[in-house]
């Protein structure tokens, strides 16, 4: 059961892991966080292998690495060298809480600055058995985690969210609540555990009992071992149930052909020519100008169509906003919250995007599969997008704008210049009175024009900031977009490869199941009076064979006697 861990940058999320197992596997650091996905499994003996993408060569290379070098290779400290960039990392240890399948996925922090992590982790939920969902203590939960909840939940519907580092936190429970109640404003149903992972290890390492029932990490084990792989299984056996029910359609057409003709010989030709009009029929699913190839064709270019217009009026509603909150502040004195603003922004369009996209091209799979419908029960391809290790290139951040902060040496300076017109103006006006050039009055005077002046220039630093800061922010969106673009083009060529290979393998085996069963009629029909008695018994037993099959495949609908039709 593969359990992927996400949050937020710096909410828990090794240390629970490190909890779940007891073992120091996933470094820890109060200011490196992660950023390449470690993926956690039993071993006999510890051990770890690095998968890194290398400039030249196609696939992931591999090495086994020290486990105890972990840090230098899965931190924000492993950056690409040489060509060479990072992927995942795959460890192996002697935990028993792993022994029975339980894997555990270390994910990158999501949000702030961190766009590229969040799109990896993304692509890693669709393959996902379990989602952990990490929030901290310090806070109850804001707008970004429950967007990316809500994105989770639509491509691993079995999420869990955590509350994690309640030690340190005496308020915790009111924040619980308070994300207990911003779940429900938001519809989502989902169970939340507080937890903390260094309580637990401190109680292990006591072996203090109370202490580790407060920490909440048993409880949290015990949901992954029961409600959580229930519903693994649910989803497991809807799964099984539908390709055994898809085979049994395949063996029964050829024994049910020749049972009919064997029991009833009158009726051997209209059963023929019915099989031979289902022949024809599946030849031509086979063919390059079938129509489920159209649809296919078809659905893939308005798919790309309006993915790309979806991303690009996302991020352009993005760059929109970002103006006009540029527009109110000043981006030389708030530069970095509007940066961390836009970033998270851009993550969650990027994010909502990709979910859209999954969601259609399942959509898409069932469209395609409304022309298989001759054949029964059709076994829908996986879309296993997390397969892919292509993940979406790092955005180049904002360019930097200077603050807009003046030294008072400047000041004295923008004053003295534009005040100098307004002392010999006035003063001159007052000479014809008799008073000196630079009196009372036109000293008066050009304090005033200074004055004005000085905020004149002032506001027109200020626009110069503005406008630079929304050229930034054009540039940047550009980027995304450029970025994303190709990783959207890559995902939906991939989608098209996968369901035109799975539809085209699937008409294949209906051609061939069609021929077998016009030689089973044909066979039936040739058969002597003793053969096809002797036969009919023969087809009987395997008629009742495959009904008791299909009554097993039905019951893995039901949760109570899900073991039994599984043995």
């Amino acid at each position: 059961m593969r359990v992927v861990v996400v949050g937020q940058f710096k909410q828990g999320k090794s240390a629970l892991v490190n909890a779940i197992i007891n073992a120091p596997v996933c470094p820890v650091d109060d200011v490196i966080g992660t950023a390449v996905p470690t993926i956690v499994r039993y071993a006999a003996e510890p051990s770890a292998t690095l998968f890194t993408e290398v400039d030249g060569l196609e696939g992931l290379q591999s090495k086994s690495i020290p486990v105890d070098s972990l840090r230098q290779h899965v931190t924000e400290a492993a950056v690409a060298h040489d060509g060479v960039r990072p992927v995942r990392v795959e460890v192996g240890v002697p935990s028993q809480v792993l022994a029975d399948g339980l894997v555990l996925v270390d994910t990158p922090g999501v949000g702030g600055t961190r766009q590229a992590h969040s799109a990896s982790t993304l692509t890693m939920l669709p393959g996902a058995d379990a989602v952990l969902m990490l929030s901290d203590a310090s806070q109850e939960y804001t707008d970004p985690e429950l967007a990316f909840l809500k994105q989770s939940i639509s491509l691993c519907p079995t999420l869990t969210c955590v509350l994690s580092k309640i030690d340190p936190h005496p308020h915790w429970r009111e924040i619980a609540e308070a994300d207990r109640s911003h779940l429900s404003t938001a519809d989502l149903d989902l169970r939340l555990v507080p937890v903390s992972a260094a309580m637990h290890m401190r109680a292990v390492s006591a072996g203090d009992a109370v202490m580790d029932a407060e920490s909440g990490v048993p409880e949290l084990l015990d949901l992954l071992r029961t409600e959580v792989t229930d519903r693994v299984l649910d989803q497991s056996g809807i799964a099984v149930r539908q390709q055994v029910l898809s085979v049994v359609d395949h063996l029964s057409l050829a024994l049910e052909s020749e049972l009919q003709i064997l029991r009833d010989p009158a009726e051997g030709a209209g059963v023929v020519r019915s099989l031979k009009g289902a022949q024809a029929a599946a030849k031509a699913l086979g063919e390059k100008s079938a129509s489920w190839q159209q649809t296919l064709n078809d659905g893939i270019q308005d798919l790309t169509s309006d993915i790309e217009f979806d991303l690009r009026d996302r991020l352009r509603n993005v760059g929109r906003e970002a103006e006009l909150l540029i527009d109110d502040c000043d981006p030389g004195d708030a530069w970095e919250e509007v940066g961390a603003w836009l970033a998270d922004s851009i993550a969650q369009a990027v994010g909502d995007n990709f979910v859209w996209a999954h969601q259609r091209s399942e959509w898409l799979s069932g469209a395609v599969a409304e022309h298989f419908a001759i054949e029964g029960a059709v076994d829908l391809p996986q879309f296993r997008l997390s397969d892919t290790d292509g993940v979406l290139n790092p955005i180049a951040g904002l360019d930097r704008i200077a603050s807009g902060a003046l030294s008072l040496p400047q000041k004295f300076l923008i004053g003295m210049r534009n005040s100098y017109g307004g002392v010999l103006m006035f003063g001159l006006l007052t000479s014809l009175a008799g008073l000196a050039l630079i009196n009372p009055i036109s000293i008066a005077a050009g304090m005033v024009i200074g004055g004005y002046a000085y905020r004149q220039e002032s506001a027109q630093r200020l626009e110069r900031r503005r406008n630079m800061a929304k050229v930034a922010v054009r540039r940047l969106i550009d980027e995304a977009v450029f970025q994303i673009s190709k990783e959207s083009r890559d995902r939906l060529n991939h989608t098209r490869r996968l369901l035109r290979d799975h539809f085209t393998v699937m008409a294949d085996n209906m051609r061939r199941s069609l021929n077998e069963a016009i030689a089973a009629a044909q066979a039936g029909a040739a058969a002597d009076l003793n053969g096809g008695i002797r036969r009919i018994t023969e087809l009987e037993v395997w008629e009742t064979a495959l009904r008791d099959l299909v009554s097993r495949a039905h019951a893995l609908d039901s949760s109570g006697t899900r073991a039994g039709a599984v043995a």
